[in-house]
This record gives structure tokens, sequence and C-alpha cells, in this order.
């Protein structure tokens, strides 16, 4: 197969589609190319069908290299491993916009893997491994229903700004990733710092169009390569329309019976049983040929009576308009011994907020290939979903990546709200317990986070809250219904799922997944008004609980004293090896952070022991004055005086003319002794003479 390529000019880069020279067993294989960022995207199909199989088999899998950016990996074994979280969050990205795109009952398994070939650090790789996707995709004989693109567009000083660098998205008020199909936008991740409704929808309207030259690329290169794809036939449907018929005339009837009920578990069961019982007297059995078909035409009527529910009468299973909220509780320090908890319940979706406060050097390092030095994490968000919270039975291991997921949404809601270092010197652990879910337990988590804070005296500059809406779309009609604050059988049965969170003044975060096709601006305005109207909603809720910040951190929190010593003497602090600041946070039981620029951080829940750290590091820093008074420690003993250590690797003489008692030193003190010295005199090479106090 000869090299083709095409390119076509991305904001201020070129984008590259090349295939034909790399990986060319695969089914699909793409390089694709901007500025320093080289990634090589492959697709592959099973020959057969997955046996059994009743989702669809796509894995879709993200690889940092660290040779893509000149680096050989930490650790012992210095190769690739565990894939990192932001790995975790870029395979997300670029599962979620091709996932809907394959043909129903399509059961062939599937594997699309993006490899870093270069990285730039400069620009992020996370699009090209969308579009690389896509591309592979479109040109294999994989049935794919694409192509789609995806964009990066930040807004920074009042403009937009098209595949930015990572100092313009540092920067920037609002940063999105954004795929599209030629209809419409169809995934939606990003954040920003209180930026306005209008704001977002022009970087959403900005995105589509450049997605839609993306697309225009890639259809380019598959003109030119002109794909033979796969003659993909469904298995044969062995439910005949008559029998569809009779199961929609038992079944149908008594499934909507039953469908109105705000317990999702109650209501489930009773769906489920009315299915059966349904099948039953039509003697639809396991052992019938055409029993798998009927369960999935139960699983159509279930989906046809919520919807039909929704845009027929305006009522949805629980009994609530489209803009009701359910019911929230919010209950605070609830868990006494930590440092600040928030229990946050709506409906039945209930998250636990857990705050643990540390010292400054307990920060998270995060090697990547994106930039040049060992990033650094302060504040981190730990989303966990146990099987126990929606009732089920399963594995327990390692968060995965619907958790990985998850967890960065609600910590991009927040993390431009935290007070800085200088604010607030801690480090900020936030763990998130779904106890039960049932729709948006992410926004749930925002919430509860945002309490937890405040009660445990965190100085966040506003409270954030979060809300799911959804949508049920009759395009036949054009009718459809914005939905508020949705629940688990809406997301499933609905046409997007729209997380947005923010304060009173603006958004901070947001998230969307679309499962129709074409979401018009007008549409996505409305739902965007109707966020706002319920997030100030469960923001005035949150206010009634706790409207502040507490003054101080909780009385289970390490407490913090802050001194500035001169940068010149941060040596003399440390002393060789570390020794004296060893010995400081040993004798204290304190610890201690010392930074660059000379501010040194003492932590400890007890004060006294904070000033005692506090005292022995100034004089390290600072030393001493003729008169000062203190404690010291008898470190030496000779026939002419004693030697008292002061403070770590600083000692000075007592002499015996200058104790208050009379004889030989060896026979009043022993090494160890504690006694209160006052310094008398400092020579010419700081030297201390010291009296002893009585």
């Amino acid at each position: 197969m000869a090299i083709v390529k095409v390119s076509k000019k991305i904001g201020e880069m070129d984008l590259i589609l090349e295939t034909g020279l790399m990986a060319k067993q695969a089914d699909g294989s793409i390089i694709i190319k901007s500025g320093g960022n080289v990634l090589l995207v492959t697709a592959c199909m099973s020959p057969d069908p997955m046996e059994g199989a009743d989702f669809f088999p796509l894995t879709v899998m993200y690889q940092e290299k660290y040779y893509a950016a000149g680096k050989i990996p930490g650790g012992y074994i210095k190769r690739e491993g565990k894939p990192s979280d932001n790995s975790v969050l870029i395979s997300r990205l670029t599962d979620r916009p091709i996932r809907p795109l394959f043909p129903k009952g399509f059961f062939h398994e599937l594997q699309v893997v993006a490899n870093t070939l270069c990285s730039d650090m400069v620009t992020p790789p996370d699009t090209l491994s969308i579009n690389g996707a896509s591309a592979a995709l479109a040109i294999s004989k994989i049935p794919f229903l694409g192509p789609v693109g995806g964009s990066r567009v930040v807004y920074k000083d009042g403009n937009y700004i098209v595949n930015p660098k990572f100092d313009e998205i540092k920067d920037s008020q609002l940063d999105i990733v954004a795929a599209s199909t030629r209809e419409g936008v169809c995934m939606v991740e990003g954040g920003a710092k209180m930026v306005s409704e209008e704001v977002l929808l022009g970087a959403l309207e900005l995105a589509h169009n450049t997605n839609l030259e993306i697309i225009g690329l890639i259809e380019e290169l598959v003109d030119k390569i002109k794909p033979v794809k796969f003659d993909y036939k469904p298995a044969e449907d062995l439910l005949t329309e008559e029998k569809k018929k009779q199961i929609f005339d038992i079944a149908y009837p008594a499934m909507k019976k039953v469908n109105s009920d705000a317990d999702k578990l109650r209501r489930a069961a009773n769906v489920k049983a009315a299915g059966k019982e349904s099948l039953e007297k039509l003697e639809i059995t396991k052992e019938s040929p055409e029993y798998k078909e009927a369960k999935a035409y139960l699983e159509e009527l279930e989906e046809k009576i919520v919807r039909e529910q929704i845009l027929g009468e305006g009522v949805r299973a629980d009994g609530r308009k489209s803009t009701d909220i359910r019911n929230i509780t919010i209950d605070l320090d609830i868990l006494p011994g930590v440092h600040g908890s928030a229990l946050f319940t709506r409906g039945q979706t209930q998250a636990l907020g857990i705050i643990t406060l540390g010292a400054v050097d307990n920060v998270q390092y995060i090697d990547t290939i994106e930039a040049e030095e060992t990033v650094t994490k302060n504040f981190m968000l730990h989303y966990n979903f146990p099987s126990f919270s929606v009732g089920e039975v399963k594995r327990m291991g390692p968060p995965g990546r619907r958790e990985i997921g998850h967890g960065r949404l609600a910590e991009r809601a927040i993390e431009s709200l935290l007070p800085t270092l200088t604010e607030f010197p801690y480090t900020i652990r936030m763990v998130s317990e779904v106890l039960e879910s049932n729709g948006s337990s992410s926004m749930a988590t925002v919430c509860s986070t945002s309490l937890a804070m405040m009660s445990a005296g965190i100085p966040i500059k506003a409270a954030v809250a979060g809300i799911a809406m959804g949508l049920v779309w009759d395009k036949s009609t054009g009718k459809y219904v914005i939905l508020s604050d949705i629940q688990g059988l809406e997301d499933h049965h609905g046409d997007i799922d729209f997380k947005v969170a923010g304060t009173k003044d603006g958004i901070t975060a947001f998230q969307m997944d679309v499962k129709t096709i074409g979401i018009t601006r007008d549409i996505m305005s409305e739902a965007l008004q109707q966020a706002k109207d319920g997030r100030m909603h469960i923001l005035g809720i949150m206010d009634k609980a706790i409207d502040h910040s507490r003054e101080t951190v909780s009385e289970s929190a390490p407490k913090v004293k802050v001194l500035t010593i001169p940068q010149s003497e941060i040596g003399a602090v440390i002393g060789p090896g570390g020794k004296y600041i060893k010995k400081i946070t040993e004798l204290s039981e304190t610890d201690i952070s010392i930074e660059e620029d000379g501010q040194v951080m003492i932590y400890s829940k007890d004060a006294s022991k904070l000033e005692f750290a506090a005292d022995m590091v100034k004089k390290l820093a600072f030393g001493l004055s003729v008169g000062d008074e203190m404690e010291g420690t008898v470190v030496r003993i000779e026939d002419y005086g004693i030697f008292v250590e002061l403070a770590p690797g600083q000692s000075a003489l007592l002499h015996k003319s200058r104790m208050t008692q009379r004889g030989n030193p060896r026979d009043i003190f022993k090494m160890g002794d504690v006694l209160k010295v006052k310094v008398d005199s400092i020579d010419e090479k700081k030297r201390l003479s010291l009296t002893q106090m009585q």
C-alpha cells in the first residue's frame, strides 16, 4: 500500500493524517501529526462476533510512551506499566464520541490503540487521539458511522484560541475539548473559572466549526483510500412482527402501570417482573429460540414508556416535572474524627465527602510526558463508586476508568476556587464515597466537596454545586423536553447526559455525552439556562447548611505556623544532610516544610509544640541576642563548665562561675538535663556565653 497523506491548517498548526507507512496489518492505521506531537493510532476488529454478547465490545486505549518526550520512566522497572490517570482520561475522551457510532447489534470485538511517538510538551496530544481514532476507523473495513472530529478551545482575555499551547491553557478562563459529527456536538469535557453560559456556547460553536474542518480532512483521506467496508449483517431477528405485537399488547400496559415510582430499586424490580410475567403468558421461556430478542424488545418497550410519559404527559417516572430537583438533605461534621466531612443526599443519590489536610510536602508527584519536570499536586479529589451504592454484588478492585473520570470532573469543578498555598499552606485530599447512586453521583460529589471544604475551614472562594441535565427528543415531531437533575433511567433512556457545575457567578466544569445526532445551539442554550436555575436552587439549600468557610480548621486537623527566614539561612536551618531540621522535628514532634523562597511551615495539632519548633528555627536562622532567655539541654560536661544545646547544632558555654550552684559541674549536672539560661555575651566569632537562671 502506498503512503497516502492529507493535511490542513487547524488553528495555528497543520494537522497531518498519514497512512500506509506503519502498522499495515491493522485494519486501520493512522499517523497523526500536529506541531511536534506524533501519534500512531490503530483500529482492529475480530473476524467473528463475540458469542453471547449483549454489549458492544469496544476497547479504547491511549498509551503514553516516555521515549516520546526523551524521558526514561521513573521507579525501578524503567518501563511503562499501569496506565497513568492522564492516559485513562484521554482514553475516555477518545472512547466517548466514537462508541455510539457503530451499527446496532454489531458485536465484533474492536480495539483502538493510540500510541504517543513524539511529544513536543508544547501542546496537548489528547485531541489527536480522538481524530486519529476517527480516521483509523473511517479508512478501515470496520463499519463506522463517523467520522468525528475533536478540537480544544480556550477562552483567554476575551478571545477564543483553537489548539492552544499549555501555557495558554494554564492562564485561560475556559478550557474545553469537544467532539462533533457533521450534525452537531456529541461530546464535551472542560473546566472554567466561573464563566457565563454565553462564553461556553461561543466556545462550543467555534469547536464545532473547527471539527467540521477536521471531518472534511478525514473524508478527504477516505476518498483517496476508498476502503471496502465489512459486509456486516445483523443476526437474524427470531422475533416476528406478530410476536412483537403480542408482547406489546400484554407487556406495554403492565409495564406502564408500574413505571411511576420514585423508588429506583422497587420500580426496576416491578417493571422487570411485569415484563417477565408477560413473556410467561406467551410461553416464551429461556429455552425459547426468540427469548434473547424478546428480552431486548422489553428493554425497547421500557424506553418507549419512559420517553412517552415525559413527552406526552410531562411527568417523569418519579412524579417530578421536567425542572424539579429531587429532595436534598445535608449533614455536616458527620465524622467527628476527620478534618472535615459532609453528607450530601439528593433523592437516592448520596455522596459522603471527607477532607484530609496535610503539610505542603505531602503533594502528589506525577511523571508525565507533557511537562519537562515532575508535576506536583497539592489538591487531590478521589471518587469511589462501590457496587453496594447500586445494590449490586461485584468484585472490588482499584479505581476504574469511570471513577478516575468522574473524580477528575469534580476536581476540575473545585480547583479554580481553592486558596493559594500562601493563603492556606496545606495539601488537601478530598475523598468522595458514593453510598447511593441513582443518577449524577459526580455532581453530588461536587456538592459534598464544597460543603466538606467549608466545614473543614478551607477558605474556598465560593460554594460550588453540580447538576446533571437530560433530554428526551422526538425528532419525528420535533418535540423535546429538557430534564433537570436526571435519575439513572433518564440517563439510560434519554438522549444526552449533560453535567454542569458552578458557583452563583458562573460555570466551573462541564461534561456532555450525546446519544442522538445533531444537538442544536438553541437546545444547548436552553439546557444551560435550565441548569443554571437548578444550580441556583441547590446552592440556596447548601447556603442554609453553611454559607461560608469556617474561620479555623477543625480540632483534629494539624495547625500550621508560617515563618519567613532569609534564603541565605535555609542551609543553616536544614543542617548538613538535613541533620538539624530532622532533630527539630523529632524533638518537637512536628512536620516542617521549607520552601526555596525561605517560607517555613510548621504543622502540629499541639500549639505548644508549634511554638517550640518555631523557636528553634528562629534561633538557627536569626541567631541569638544578648539578654535572650531560653531553655537548653546539657550536651557536654567539663570541669570548667557545661555546654548547653540551645538548638540543633547550636550550643554555648555555661561557665561554672555563672552557675547558680557552686562546685564541680560533673557533680551537679548530668547529660540531658534541661535548664533555663540567658545569653550573657557574644564574641566576635559569634560564640555565646551563658548565665544560668533561677
